[in-house]
């Protein structure tokens, strides 16, 4: 199984969305976790509303710490934000570091349905990279490969920018 862990700042809303979409599609083949250098308090509840319109409820999910996995082994861990990618914890040599950043909802601004509809656009960013990155065959992808497979779903989308 492969394990993926998602990095944020908080915690509270770009990562939690990750992990909870990626657990949710990858259907036992892979499991993901998420953390924050800075963990928030409480998840973002726009991010909570977004994936409930996707039909995912992380009500009741909880920003955690970065530093609660740093003895954990990952195959993979995603960076979501620059500070994150700045800051991410060393882990085994072994694990493929990718960075895919996203604009930082704390600074979005605007009415609510102003600021839902930037949450809905990372959630569905999100859910489309996480669809490609499960399309990946992991039982017989080497590190080499897998890591070019994870950097061409980010150069897809720059391309189309």
């Amino acid at each position: 199984m492969l394990k993926v862990l998602f990095l944020c700042t908080s915690n509270s809303a770009r990562s939690q969305m990750a992990e909870a979409i990626l657990n949710s599609k990858g259907e036992g083949k892979i499991m993901a976790y998420s953390a924050g250098n800075e963990p928030a308090e409480k998840v973002n509840p726009y991010a909570i509303a977004v994936m409930k319109e996707i039909g995912i409820d992380i009500s009741n999910s909880k920003p955690k710490s970065a530093s609660l996995f740093t003895d954990e082994y990952f195959d993979v861990v995603i960076t979501l934000c620059d500070r994150a990618k700045n800051q991410c914890p060393l882990y085994s040599s072994s694990t493929i570091h990718i960075h895919w950043g996203f604009p930082d909802p704390e600074y979005f601004e605007g009415s609510d349905e102003e600021i839902l509809r930037q949450f809905r656009t990372i959630c569905l960013e999100l859910y489309r990279r996480i669809g490609l990155l499960i399309t990946i065959s992991t039982k017989s992808v080497d590190k080499e490969h897998l890591t070019q497979k994870l950097n061409e779903i980010l150069e897809n989308d720059q391309s189309m920018k």
